[in-house]
């Protein structure tokens, strides 16, 4: 049985940086800067990455890789 993503394209970056604060790695490595960035209280995760000319679902897939790690 396949489990429901924590990270979508529809998550709050801000509301992700503050549930799982452990998410910032993700966005550093991909040289995004969203735990300091104004916008990112109202962008999503899809829309940082456009932003940055990034893929959504790669860095949807790592966040969600990452908050399963640490949740099990």
């Amino acid at each position: 049985m396949e489990m429901k993503p924590y990270v979508t394209r529809d998550t709050s970056i801000a509301e992700l940086l503050q549930k799982y604060p452990q998410t910032a790695d993700v966005f550093s490595s991909h040289g995004l800067g969203c735990f300091v960035c104004l916008g990112a209280s109202m962008e999503t995760v899809e829309e940082g990455a456009m932003m940055h000319g990034l893929d959504a679902d790669t860095i949807i897939e790592e966040l969600n890789r990452v908050i399963g790690e640490q949740l099990v």
